[in-house]
């Protein structure tokens, strides 16, 4: 399995001179340790950038890097505000792959984070999902072509209530 950071909420670090959250390294190698992952797992630091900041030429690295990985398993990890638009880009490729989009409400580095519990449930859903491209969140998979963030409630949810994915 792959894993590919691209940045978002999951990877932020308070810094505490600026009082901001900001990009510094990936949390992913101490997220794996603590969650003692035994599946073997190549990890890629794609980028480090917030999802608002994400512009297509982002995107279409994301789409690069799932291309040439060799891994037929991917687990990407995105920032949930324009996950969903990676997801479609993903997913239009139409990749012969099983891609599954995670992220984070809460940073990894401050207490009471989701990105924990997101990782683990976006690698075992990539291990059990046929090909094709998902976000896995807060214990919920969506298929990529049915699913939103409600800005409202901070969830994402299916765009059709009835799709079983």
């Amino acid at each position: 399995m792959r894993i590919i950071a691209t940045g978002g909420t999951f990877d932020k670090h308070y810094d505490e001179l600026r009082g901001e959250l900001t990009f510094k390294d990936s949390h992913l190698p101490t997220i794996l340790r603590q969650a003692r992952v035994t599946a073997p797992v190549v990890l890629e630091i794609n980028q480090l950038i917030d999802s608002l900041h994400m512009q297509e030429v982002n995107r279409q690295h994301i789409l690069a890097s799932c291309r040439a990985a060799p891994e037929e398993k991917i687990v990407v990890i995105h920032g949930t505000d324009t996950m969903a638009l990676t997801a479609r880009v993903l997913g239009e490729a139409g990749l012969a792959k099983t891609i599954v989009l995670t992220g984070a409400m809460i940073p990894f580095s401050i207490q009471g984070s989701d990105a924990l519990f997101n990782l683990g449930f976006a690698c075992a859903a990539a291990q059990l999902l046929a090909h094709g491209v998902y976000i896995a969140m807060n214990g919920t998979v969506f298929a990529w072509d049915d699913v939103r963030k409600n800005t409202q409630t901070g969830v994402f949810e299916r765009m059709t209530p009835e799709s079983p994915f």
